[in-house]
């Protein structure tokens, strides 16, 4: 696992399961059940390498459309209504993406 080190597969699996039904994922509630936004800025800096899948040093929207997945290969993909939510919830500089710096203040939030 990707956040083997980073996380606890038990707060993993918790959050997962909060999330399940389509248009219930809320990134703070995910953050916090997770284990991230109590995490150090390393440990973040380390989760959004993880996420960014194609290593452009941005997480784009069909990256964010996959965003659970990453936590677990079977977690359902995010709809389009919460993967423009969450990527408007991040995206402060209006660029259409979420840099390292945006990430940490989305998870800290």
């Amino acid at each position: 696992m990707a956040f083997t080190g980073i996380l606890s597969n038990s707060d993993i699996t918790a959050a997962l399961a909060a999330c399940q039904a389509a248009d219930s994922f809320k990134h703070k509630e995910f953050f916090a059940k997770v284990g991230l936004a109590s995490k150090s800025g390393e440990d973040i800096k380390k989760a959004f390498a993880v996420i960014d899948q194609d290593k452009s040093g941005y997480i784009e929207e069909d990256e964010l459309k996959l965003f659970l997945q990453n936590f677990s290969a079977s977690a359902r993909a995010l709809t389009d209504k919460e993967t423009k939510a969450f990527l408007l919830a991040g995206d402060t500089d209006g660029d259409g993406k979420i840099g390292v710096e945006e990430f940490f203040a989305l998870v800290k939030s």
